[in-house]
């Protein structure tokens, strides 16, 4: 039986100056839900940008999507941090996804499995891998290194069939030859066991 999920969230964002670390550097990575149907091109979705090339975006990064079963750890690490109050939840977007998902993380999806929403199909094609814009967008210095410790990354997309997209929207994954999972991928990337 094909995994299949739900988009719980779709959230975009335009590019921003923000301050890290006493410099002003462009950002997209706090995206925010949207609602209703948006248009999936092959650079991405209608109304978000992505504000470094080198490591977001273009056709092969196109969307990025994260599974909401991590979420509730985000939340705690927070809230340990203090920089959010322990019953706040985490909102969409938080982690600069496009896509916030139900039913499927990144042990049970392969570079090459697509997949289908009603109105477009993505394709997985790697891994997220978190900088500097990752801790500052969840308040605390050591977030990058608990994303690699944890290997819970979410992946990126590439767009396969464009069209339309919007929260609340089923999918199924549409296994590819499954020879190179994202959770390996990435901590194979990252010097991880």
């Amino acid at each position: 039986m094909p995994l299949s999920g739900r988009l719980l969230s779709l959230n975009v964002a335009r590019a921003s100056l923000i301050t890290i670390r006493d410099r002003e550097v462009l950002t997209a990575i706090g995206k925010r839900a949207v609602a209703g149907a948006r248009a999936v091109g092959m650079l991405g979705i209608e109304g978000d940008e992505q504000a470094d090339g080198t490591v977001h975006g273009g056709p092969s990064k196109a969307v990025y999507a994260y599974p909401s079963e991590h979420f509730a750890f985000w939340q705690t690490v927070r809230a340990q941090a203090g920089v959010a109050p322990w019953d706040e939840a985490l909102a969409p977007g938080t982690l600069g996804e496009n896509l916030t998902l139900a039913g499927v993380v990144e042990s049970e999806v392969f570079i090459g499995d697509v997949l289908r929403f009603p109105g477009c199909a993505l394709a997985v094609s790697g891994p997220r891998f978190p900088c500097f814009k990752f801790n500052a967008a969840m308040g605390f210095a050591h977030a990058a290194k608990l994303m690699v410790q944890s290997a819970w990354c979410g992946w990126y997309l590439s767009v396969r069939e464009p069209g339309t997209i919007s929260a609340g929207e089923a999918f199924t994954v549409v296994a590819g030859p499954r020879e190179v999972g994202i959770g390996e991928l990435f901590r194979a990337r990252m010097g991880r066991p």
